[in-house]
């Protein structure tokens, strides 16, 4: 099967083949990253537009900025032919749907804002990288496909694996979710069927940039595996279920704090948390970006609090320029990081874990992202700190024992993460004067 519309003939392979004919109430794409699952579903959801008058779809991924950013670049610049009528009018970024002459429609939303697309009813849905989001986000998406202009009801999804315990695993494992295994081989821009060899691009990128990753996301995203990292820092403690909530209004009665890492070539992290009557700590705004000058992020970082109260304390690594910098372009002062890491990490793992109510004490708010750095997307890096969780691990190089000291690798989230645990429940060493005795 040949698909044509103007310049852009798509010929799909293997499991993208498939699914044109496949009619699973949940179907779901799997696979290592590059292997041309997101195309070959947006083609099927052109295909499904045009095919069935006033039928109405969705495209959904966990946030509307991320979709923006990815499926609707491949959607417009590769999929709809040049000068599609439903390419007219807004820009994409400010794009509610897209409108096809014979009356169907494609909603474009993220769950974080989820009233936006939840309020109607579907005949389809295409979740972009299921792994992120909840199983009761799949669920609410299930509940709204019956609009019934279609004879079938379908919810499409792709993603690459994650960890074995994931409940989408767990939901294919079950028979409850059908699924398909896509390769790189199924993809032609980097595997050429008549030749059956990598082209120039496979070689670059799926022998080069995906074979040299490490630890999970090399298992992942080269090899399509479900797999975990041996020895996560934080694998008693962190549980996304429970630690990641829903985006809510935070009230301006509750103290604020901002922690930054700074960075350039290695990702500047700002984050914004916030701390309830009972002490719990909310990450509810966060920075993750590379290339950008720390005056320039004080800036955005202005902008992004403007209607906020002021932080009760801003906490800084120790970089005495960058701090400076930031000082002058905020009108702000700050304090330095505690940065012992041992103290640290075991503050962390405890506000994690659920405490006498059954609640953790530390929690991480959905939508906090301002932007997704596109360069450490491409790069399979983590783009925000909830990312970095599960690839955390401890260092057992060179006779390292588990629990001295984690690895030096994707840890900036990490680390502002430890630096706001440290300053609520690390008290400063007491020195004990020379000569002085104490009563016990």
């Amino acid at each position: 099967m040949t698909i044509t519309a103007a310049n852009r003939p798509f010929r799909p392979y293997g499991a993208g083949h498939e699914i044109f004919s496949d009619r699973s109430k949940e179907l779901i794409l799997v696979g290592p990253a590059g292997t041309g699952k997101s195309r070959a579903i947006l083609e099927k959801c052109h295909a499904i537009a045009e095919k069935y008058p006033r039928s109405r779809g969705l495209f959904l991924r966990q946030t509307r900025h991320s979709l923006t950013e990815s499926a609707l670049v491949t959607f417009e610049e590769k999929v709809v032919p040049e000068g599609h009528a439903i390419l007219q009018g807004a820009a994409r970024l400010n794009r509610h749907s897209y409108v096809y002459p014979n009356g169907s429609e494609i909603i474009l939303g993220g769950m974080d804002k989820p009233t936006k697309v939840m309020s109607t009813e579907y005949d389809w849905a295409y979740i972009q990288e299921a792994i992120e989001l909840s199983e009761d986000a799949w669920e609410a998406v299930t509940s709204r496909l019956r609009n019934g202009v279609m004879p079938y009801q379908q919810l499409i999804a792709d993603t690459n694996p994650d960890k074995p315990t994931h409940w989408l695993k767990a939901r294919i494992d079950a028979g409850r979710t059908k699924a398909l295994q896509s390769f790189h081989r199924d993809n032609p821009v980097f595997w050429d069927q008549e030749r059956n060899d990598w082209t120039d691009r496979g070689r670059e990128y799926v022998l080069g940039t995906l074979a040299n990753l490490t630890g999970p996301r090399r298992g992942r995203l080269y090899l399509g595996q479900w797999t975990g990292a041996e020895g996560t820092v934080y694998e008693d403690s962190w549980d996304a279920r429970k630690n990641i909530l829903p985006r809510f209004e935070i009230p301006r009665e509750w103290p604020r704090y901002w922690i930054v890492d700074f960075g350039f070539t290695n990702p500047f992290v700002w984050q914004a948390w916030a701390e309830d009557p009972d002490g719990r700590l909310y990450r509810y705004r966060e920075i993750y970006k590379t290339k950008t000058l720390t005056e320039d992020h004080a800036l955005r970082i202005l902008q992004l609090t403007k209607n906020e109260p002021r932080p009760v304390k801003i906490i800084c690594d120790h970089d005495a320029e960058d701090r400076a910098t930031f000082e002058k372009k905020t009108g702000l002062k700050t304090v330095a990081a505690k940065k012992t890491v041992s103290d640290g990490i075991q503050a962390v793992a405890a506000r994690l874990r659920e405490a006498g109510d059954g609640r953790p004490r530390m929690f991480f708010l959905e939508g906090s992202l301002d932007e997704r750095d596109q360069e450490l997307a491409a790069a399979h890096k983590p783009t925000c700190t909830e990312q970095e969780f599960d690839g955390y691990v401890w260092d057992q190089r060179s006779g390292q024992k588990k629990g001295d000291q984690p690895m030096k690798e994707d840890d900036h989230g990490m680390d502002t993460t430890r630096y706001m645990a440290a300053e609520k429940d690390l008290q400063p060493k007491r020195v004990r004067p020379v000569g002085t005795d104490y009563a016990i």
